[in-house]
This record gives C-alpha cells, sequence and structure tokens, in this order.
C-alpha cells in the first residue's frame, strides 16, 4: 500500500502514556461521592471498571486503542481487538458486547479502514462477543480500537492485586513483542520473526482466561504496555514481594537478539525510570532487562495462584498449546519488591 510507511510508524501499546506520568494527572482527578456498586475503579490501577448490578451479576468494562505496530489493516484490526478483549479475560469475565474507536484519514483509501475493522470484527465474535456499533472521527493518523462490555460473578472477581505470600507466579505467553516490532520498523527483524509476534498477539487470552475458571485464581492482570516488570509492581500493591526466575521467562529468542543491538523502545525506558528503583537484577544480562521492560502489545495473563494449584493449571494451559510458565513467586514485604535471579 502506498502510505505503508505513514500507516506503521509506531504503535500498539507503545503508544501508552507512562505510568508515572498517568498516575500524576488521575491522582488530580475529583472523585466525587463513593459508589457502593462500584466494585472497581480506576482508582486501583486495575485493568478494567466492574460494576455490581445484583448479587449475581457484575458487569466489566473497559477500552483500548492505538497506532499500527504492523502494516497490514487487516493483522493490525486483529491485532487492536485481542488487545482490547483482553482486560475482560484479565478480570475473570466473559465477553458480551463490544463498540469500535476509529480515527482514520479522511484522504485515504477507505478499504484499509474496512480491513482494520474486518480484522476487529473477526476477533470478537471468535471471543463469543457481538460487535454493537462504535464512532469514528477524522484523524491525521490510523487508530483503532474497541470499548468492550463483559459479565462476570461479583464473587469471580481476578483484582490483580490480591496475591498472596507463596502464590506462584504463572505467565502465559511469551515476552518480547515490542522489541520485535521495532526491529521490524527499521527492517531488522526476521519474517519468521514478526510471523511468532503476530500469532502471539492476535491469540485471545480467552483460551487461557477458561483454564483458570477451573481454579482459585488469587490475582490476574494482563501484561501490556507497561511490561512484565511494571505489572508486576502494581500486582504487589505496595504491601508485597516475588521473586523471578529469568530462566523460566517465556520470551522470544529473537527479542534477546534485537535488544542486543539496541533496537529499543522509548516505552522501555519509560517503563524502565518508573519502576526500575523497585527491581533488583542477579546476574541478569542487559538484554533480558530490556525484555523484561519491553512494553507487550496483546501480552499474555499473569496469574497469582497456591503453590500446590499452579502445576495443575500450568499443565492445563500447557496442553492447549500455551507457552505458559511458572515464573517466580510471590513473598512477604521485603527489599527489593521485585527480585530477578538468572540460575
Amino acid at each position: 500500500m502506498d502510505e505503508k510507511i505513514v500507516f506503521c510508524k509506531g504503535g500498539g501499546c507503545t503508544a501508552k502514556l507512562g505510568a508515572a506520568a498517568l498516575s500524576r494527572v488521575l491522582e488530580l482527578l475529583p472523585k466525587g461521592p463513593p459508589d457502593p456498586n462500584l466494585l472497581i475503579g480506576y482508582d486501583s490501577k486495575d485493568d478494567a471498571a466492574v460494576y455490581k448490578l445484583t448479587d449475581d451479576l457484575a458487569y466489566v468494562q473497559t477500552l483500548d486503542f492505538f497506532p499500527p505496530m504492523v502494516d497490514d489493516p487487516y493483522t493490525f484490526g486483529k491485532i487492536a481487538a485481542t488487545n482490547a478483549l483482553s482486560d475482560i479475560y484479565a478480570m475473570g469475565g466473559t465477553v458480551t458486547t463490544a463498540l469500535n474507536i476509529v480515527c482514520f484519514p479522511e484522504s485515504w483509501d477507505l478499504n484499509i479502514l474496512g480491513e482494520i475493522m474486518r480484522g476487529g470484527s473477526e476477533k470478537v465474535i471468535e471471543a463469543g462477543g457481538t460487535l454493537a456499533g462504535g464512532h469514528s472521527i477524522a484523524d491525521d493518523s490510523v487508530k483503532y480500537g474497541l470499548s468492550v462490555t463483559g459479565i462476570v460473578h461479583p464473587d469471580r472477581i481476578y483484582p490483580n492485586n490480591q496475591g498472596k505470600p507463596g502464590d506462584k507466579l504463572i505467565l502465559t505467553k511469551r515476552l518480547g513483542v515490542g522489541i520485535i516490532c521495532t526491529a521490524n520498523r527499521v527492517g531488522e527483524a526476521s519474517a519468521e520473526a514478526m510471523d511468532k509476534a503476530i500469532d502471539s498477539m492476535t491469540t485471545l487470552n480467552k483460551y487461557a482466561a477458561e483454564q483458570c475458571h477451573k481454579y482459585d485464581i488469587h490475582a490476574c492482570t494482563d501484561v501490556t504496555g507497561f511490561s512484565l516488570l511494571g505489572h508486576l509492581h502494581e500486582m504487589m500493591d505496595g504491601r508485597l514481594s516475588c521473586v523471578l526466575h529469568a530462566d523460566q521467562i517465556p520470551l522470544f529468542p529473537e527479542a534477546l537478539a534485537y535488544a542486543d543491538e539496541f533496537l529499543l523502545t522509548a516505552a522501555a525506558q519509560r517503563n524502565r525510570n518508573h519502576v526500575g528503583k523497585f527491581v533488583r537484577f542477579d546476574g541478569v544480562p542487559f538484554a533480558m532487562e530490556e525484555v523484561l521492560f519491553d512494553p507487550q502489545t496483546s501480552g499474555g495473563l499473569l496469574i497469582a495462584l497456591s503453590g500446590d494449584q499452579a502445576p495443575g493449571l500450568l499443565a492445563d494451559l500447557q496442553a492447549i498449546g500455551l507457552p505458559a510458565q511458572i515464573i517466580g513467586e510471590i513473598t512477604q514485604r521485603q527489599n527489593p519488591e521485585i527480585l530477578v535471579s538468572q540460575h
């Protein structure tokens, strides 16, 4: 397509505002009177809002949109939708409806927009939801995503900050898609690496979430723009710590190679600046550090559950073809908050 370079100029979850800047803004917002039915709101730093309707039913509400991180519009649409749908699964919910969010230049070929929305629609259908409408505006660049509503039982919500000492941490997807997409934009990524990254970014977390429903999940989040370490920092919530085993963390080997070539993102450096003071690396090479700070687009679920249940969930996740691994465990509060060791 003629607009290829303009279409993909750096997007996905690397386009998110940094966590530090965002927190400063949110702290200044008027909160209004508390609503007892708002079970989870923005002040919890969780993945979505949850509002109680009845004793047996709550709805989960989220939205996510961003600029393209790949050249193909159809693939971009699938990735953006997969990423937006993920927050529902991270809360323990089931997808019901979705609305398109579209920014698109009026001078561009509308077939490009059609391909983006076709990819998004296919993923909503795969999720078992209904695409119910949306909103579009003329803009000087492309942005696409979804506002998604799901449902969950109020007693079966997965918060992101209720892990317990002794819990094991399971990650369901490989890390490194941000670095790979960055390398691809400058012509340094292999076709094989991009194909694997796209396959990961278009895999719904629905399938991992279905396995989680068999277990007592203490905490869950999806790993996106704030990186594995950034989302772990939110999970620890200022009252817990954790130990990560770097050699057990699933990742794309190509991401390590590209990080060694300094094919890095500004968003990863923002993540390092924000959360680096809470992390200590023990024998971990620079490239691995970068992968752990790498912003993930449509990343996997990060799950905390008891040590006796973790092997069963891991086996179930691996049985459906996911590259899941137990990557560490939660401990009592200590210094550092996050210790990453290389065995």
